[in-house]
């Protein structure tokens, strides 16, 4: 896709960092739009559609954080690529930020050069890249796994999951059975280029039994998790 093809939000309460960033981004092309608080991004990004959103995490009132779940909560924003923008470097905030549904972090200072080259890294892992023809359904009797729509179906109800939820879900059942290694998840559906640690598979996996049930997923204690129907 060409870089005029791709919409991408701004969220940062510092308008001189939101004229950088949106200088730099509209320079490779790119369709740019900003905000200086969550409560507007909020209301902004329905209407904007963007492919990606900018996120920074420390801001007053409404936090990066915050933002980020309820976008990840509404049943518009699976498609949407979140990246936050950060000046801290605790692995913590780190954590925080991928386990509410980011996809990565950019830490502030960032040179232009480099934030440009990361945003194109991140765009090529938006669901727009994925040829059509590689989403087929996977279906088990009353469990059915949509992978166009990012949600699935148990018993004729339909789960709409957050994008880092259900790709995590969607290698697990490309293999029903197998045991799927916690470094092979980690690389799989966070990337070699995104350093996460083992809570953060825990907590999705624990979020992935909450809503669908605990009986599809199974721990191999040390190993990892499997997908199973039985």
């Amino acid at each position: 896709m060409e870089n005029k093809d791709y919409r991408i939000l701004i969220v940062d309460d510092e308008e001189d960092i939101l004229e950088l960033l949106s200088y730099n981004l509209k320079s490779e092309g790119y369709h740019v739009e900003t905000c200086l608080s969550g409560p507007i991004a909020l209301e902004r990004y329905p209407e904007f559609k963007p492919d990606l959103i900018v996120l920074d995490i420390m801001m007053p009132g409404m936090d990066g954080i915050e933002v980020c779940q309820t976008i990840r909560a509404a049943n518009n924003g699976q498609d949407i690529l979140i990246t936050f923008l950060t000046a801290r470097v605790e692995s913590f905030t780190q954590v925080a930020a991928l386990d509410a549904g980011g996809d990565d972090y950019i830490t502030k200072p960032i040179k232009p050069n480099v934030f440009k080259s990361k945003i194109r890294s991140i765009l090529r892992r938006h669901p727009k890249n994925v040829a059509t023809d590689e989403k087929e359904d996977i279906v088990f009797d009353t469990f059915k796994v949509n992978m166009s729509k990012y949600s699935i179906t148990i018993d004729d109800k339909e789960i709409n999951l957050p994008k880092k939820e259900f790709d995590l879900l969607a290698l697990l059942v490309s293999d029903t059975g197998r045991v799927f290694k916690r470094q092979e998840i980690l690389n799989k559906v966070w990337g070699t280029d995104v350093m996460v640690g083992d809570r953060t598979i825990d907590v999705h996996i624990r979020k992935l039994r909450e809503k669908i049930g605990s009986k599809y997923i199974y721990t191999l204690k040390g190993v990892g998790y499997k997908f199973s129907n039985d």
